[in-house]
């Protein structure tokens, strides 16, 4: 079953979302606002986002695209919107599907039936990477699983994909728009992105950008991956 996040301002149709997707054996949690969806998708891992557009902090389809900016979770927008000009730009701005305001359980699980069929057909395309391992961390792509030390490290997806892609290069320094494009596939964005994300995994990998022992920055050049004890960034 799913790990979804509903986000959704309205505590009836809230409270039915999660009462229905609760009974179809999925884990769920509810959030009422733009911001607090966004803090959610940056520490837990989610399998789809049933993302309402008439949050009260932040129109949602500006929150799509920080959601986007951070994550490539599949997302479906629940909109009372019906305008097919609107629906269309909704979908290049990154969504997943839609749903018109009001709609049936029956409907809603369709589609995220089909959501994750899509998500989950996707991963499994192409060659069984094989598991990279840099010093004591280990990266297994095809399971999407990453160690350190024997402990598994709690990564959200766009976390793993930038130590992944980072890790399948050790000591190759990685210049920022080559991250910007492959991982999180934009051809211009901004580098304060990266650096956020940065943040976050050395966090986890137990380090400080005052003090790295796997990511090394090289201040206007890009990024690098390498195990301790390798040598100072150059």
């Amino acid at each position: 079953m799913a790990r979804v996040l509903v986000v959704e301002d309205d505590q009836f149709v809230r409270s039915a979302l999660i009462r229905h997707l609760t009974d179809a054996s999925h884990t769920v949690r509810s959030v009422g606002t733009a911001l607090e969806a966004l803090r959610e998708v940056a520490h837990l891992r989610f399998d789809v986002v049933i993302l309402d557009l008439g949050l009260p902090d932040l129109d949602g389809s500006e929150a799509l695209k920080m959601l986007r900016g951070i994550t490539d979770v599949p997302v479906i927008v629940a909109t009372a919107r019906d305008d097919e000009t609107e629906i269309v730009r909704l979908l290049n701005a990154g969504a997943d599907d839609y749903l018109t305001k009001p709609f049936s359980v029956e409907h809603l699980s369709a589609r995220m039936a089909a959501v994750l069929r899509r998500a989950r057909s996707g991963a499994a395309e192409g060659e069984p990477s094989p598991v990279i391992r840099v010093g004591g961390l280990t990266v297994d792509p095809l399971r999407r699983r990453a160690e350190l030390d024997g402990a598994r490290l709690d990564l959200t997806r766009r976390e793993f994909d930038l130590l992944a892609f980072l890790a399948r290069r050790p000591g190759v320094v990685v210049p920022r728009k080559e991250l910007l494009a492959e991982v999180w596939q934009q051809s211009n964005g901004d580098d304060q992105t990266i650096d956020v994300h940065l943040s976050w995994l050395r966090r986890k990998l137990g380090e400080t950008a005052a003090s790295p022992r796997y990511l090394h920055t090289l201040r206007g050049v890009g990024v690098k991956l390498e195990p301790p004890g390798a040598g100072a960034p150059r």
